[in-house]
């Protein structure tokens, strides 16, 4: 174990002991939230992001570990384990470097060379090897033999020479020489499959195309990996293999004589045959993990800004979902998020019932005492929100926008179903859009995060790789901001450091059947709630005006002491501290150090009880598209338009300008100088202003620009 530690410790430029420590905490089945956010003395400050890298890289670690197991088992029920052989294993550091170790021990499928084996051609393949023979065609004579199947001398020294090529392509020596010469040159080279020209239209772009496999970016892979599989492109990752058979001859050949000669054919059959194929594979396996990595890290990051973004808060909302023919569906929502009422209109074509329905949306808007106003960005979005724009209300209102991107998966989901049994899928939909805008972490946590659409090739990923970084994602997210432990959904409690899904379900059902949680200690009397999930959770689950002030903040309850401890000593009692931060500003920390609550716990709580409970997200900012601007046709070349980012990819980023598509800020477009990743300079949510490039009607697409382009 000593060793892993060394290992991930080098490889993430840690400090040793910051890892072993990690590690122990995770085997004693603390979070990654957690131990981030209470356990700093043990980790030395560790993110939430440093630890994460250490858990994927020990899993990595112990999958090579276990392979190593699996490869000496084998290798010594040959009878052939040595010394050196099991020495070189233990020390082989990737999984490529220990596969090219057991390579020529691992058990073969039917082969030219096997095939040659078993017809005697072994010794004569040694003798051309060892270039220890002056006349080839003699000793090839020997092994001439009707009983075996050779029958000619040809025939024999084939044999030979396909023993000798499976021989080199197993030397890991040249092995690792190819590979790197693969990782260094190999190029990824495209050309469309013949006849698919016109079905193929969406991948024109690489119907003859070439770069450096290892410069490709992954948006272009897993465009052509995609093509490919979908028998529209035809694809080759190789470098040049008159170099790759010029390095193998450097170190296979000694001489110039017939032997020679033969090795020499046997080389070329190596390298096209055998490792050609085989590093091939292997490099297109490479390419398309790195690819999968940074596509789902981008994925990631957009998620994360979307759960992050600001909310608008507890306020009475009245939702819209709009729509043509079947009438725009309107609800109400109280301040905890509550469907109070629902109904229907139809201001829009066929029906034009524009009058009734502003008089309806007044009344709702006077009835329930509405705040803000909720409209989804879908079909009609535009119209409904030009209509809203135009009634004059007796009360200031905020009337947003509200992307719905995944509101109709979440409306006929179980999860809705379950908490609107009575209701259909259109009302469903409409609270979904409310309960977004008060606060879109709470309510997209419901969704599966691959059903909200950000991201690039989300389909043509690692599905295991990208479901594991999301749930991870939104795991952070719920930690960082916290949960109000009386309103949480059980989707949200789910997510909480220490609960899963059935003590989620088991907190709901106490809450519902005994009433509001007075204090996190009530949290206990919860069936299934022991001293670990309590220890785990507790922290991230915060009680608004319950019997301990410290409830509503992020200290955790194991450290309740420390703040009486400081209560005690500045003679203020622990209401006064709360906020106070002009007075908590002037504590040294170090002076209420005591146990394992170090400087980094003491600063913490210090902090916390400056703003309890504070909100990490940023506070809501209103946005308005341009009034004229509602379909394609109304976007001219040259506009400066207000647009807002809905989706970063590594090739640009996709903004929303009040129309039906989306426009396009390639990544050349978003600044004067070279930007390699979008992600950088640009948030999901972001409020711009961009510039149109060009308008393309026929493909229905909107090219933008930032350069030169003033907020």
């Amino acid at each position: 174990m000593n060793r892993l530690f060394e290992k991930i410790s080098l490889d993430l430029k840690l400090e040793s002991w910051q890892v072993s420590n990690t590690i122990r905490l995770m085997e004693e089945a603390a979070t990654i939230p957690f131990i981030a956010r209470y356990r700093k003395e043990k980790t030395g400050g560790l993110t939430d992001i440093q630890i994460s890298e250490i858990h994927k890289l020990l899993e990595l670690l112990r999958q090579l570990e276990s392979r190593k197991a699996t490869v000496l088992k084998s290798i010594e029920e040959q009878g052939l384990l040595t010394e050196e052989i099991q020495a070189k294993i233990s020390s082989a550091d990737t999984l490529s470097r220990l596969e090219d170790i057991y390579l020529p021990f691992k058990p073969k499928r039917k082969t030219r060379a096997g095939t040659a084996r078993s017809r005697g051609l072994e010794p004569l393949a040694k003798m051309i090897m060892s270039e220890n023979i002056s006349s080839v065609d003699s000793v090839a004579r020997r092994f001439i033999s009707k009983e075996k199947d050779v029958e000619t001398e040809e025939e024999a020294l084939q044999g030979a020479r396909d023993i000798i090529a499976e021989w080199i392509s197993e030397k890991e020596q040249t092995r690792n020489s190819l590979r790197r010469l693969f990782e260094r040159q190999a190029l990824i080279s495209s050309t469309v499959v013949k006849g698919k020209e016109q079905e193929g239209e969406k991948y024109t772009n690489y119907f003859d195309w070439q770069e450096k496999a290892s410069k490709a970016p992954s948006h272009r892979v897993l465009a052509m990996f995609r093509g490919e599989s979908e028998s529209m492109l035809r694809l080759k990752v190789v470098p040049e293999q008159e170099e790759a058979i010029g390095i193998v001859s450097n170190q296979i050949l000694r001489g110039n004589t017939e032997a020679s000669a033969q090795k020499s054919l046997a080389v070329k059959d190596a390298v096209k045959r055998l490792l050609f194929p085989s590093l091939e594979n292997e490099l297109r396996s490479s390419i398309k993990s790195k690819a999968d990595e940074d596509a789902v890290k981008v994925f990631s990051e957009n998620l994360q800004q979307l759960l992050m973004a600001a909310p608008l808060g507890q306020k009475n909302v009245l939702a819209i979902d709009p729509g043509f023919r079947t009438g725009c569906k309107v609800v109400c929502l109280d301040k905890t998020g509550q469907l109070v009422n629902n109904d229907n209109i139809y201001p829009h074509p066929p029906q034009r019932e524009t009058g009734l329905a502003v008089k309806k949306i007044k009344s709702l808007v006077n009835a329930y005492k509405i705040e803000a106003i909720a409209i989804g960005n879908g079909t009609a979005g535009r119209e409904t929100e030009e209509m809203i724009s135009r009634i004059r209300f007796d009360r200031d209102l905020t009337a947003v926008m509200v992307n719905e991107s995944g509101a109709s998966v979440y409306s006929a989901s179980k999860v809705a179903r379950d908490e609107f049994p009575e209701y259909d899928v259109t009302v469903r939909g409409a609270v979904s859009i409310g309960r977004r805008l008060m606060d879109p972490l709470a309510e997209l946590v419901k969704l599966d995060p691959k059903a909200i659409g950000v991201g690039q090739y989300q389909h043509d990923v690692n599905q295991k790789m990208l479901s594991e970084s999301l749930k991870q994602t939104v795991e952070f997210c719920v930690n960082r901001v916290g949960v109000d432990l009386n309103t949480a959904s059980k989707e949200l409690l789910t997510h909480v450091s220490g609960i899963g899904s059935k003590l989620a379900g088991e907190i709901v059902e106490y809450r519902n059947v005994h009433g509001l949680f007075a204090s996190r200690e009530a949290l206990k009397k919860v069936k299934g709630m022991g001293e670990k999930a309590f220890e785990q959770s507790a922290g991230f689950l915060k009680i608004k005006d319950g019997t301990n002030p410290l409830d509503a903040s992020a200290v955790h309850p194991e450290h309740y002491s420390i703040v009486k401890n400081i209560s005690l000593k500045t003679g203020l009692g622990i209401e006064k501290l709360i906020g106070n931060k002009k007075f908590l500003s002037t504590l040294k920390p170090e002076e209420f150090i005591k146990g394992e609550a170090g400087e980094f716990t003491i600063k913490d709580i210090l902090t916390e009880l400056e703003k309890p409970g504070r909100d990490p997200r940023k506070t809501f900012k209103m946005f308005s598209f341009r009034k004229d601007i509602k379909q394609i046709g109304d976007v001219k070349e040259g506009m400066l338009l207000p647009a807002i980012v809905t989706n970063i990819t590594d090739f640009g980023a996709f903004v929303d300008l009040g129309v039906h598509e989306s426009g396009l800020i390639h990544k050349s477009q978003i600044a004067d100088e070279y930007v390699n990743k979008p992600s950088e300079y640009l948030q999901m949510n972001q409020q711009l202003t961009v510039r149109v490039l060009q308008v393309d009607l026929n493909r229905k697409r909107i090219a933008l620009s930032l350069i030169g382009v003033e907020e």
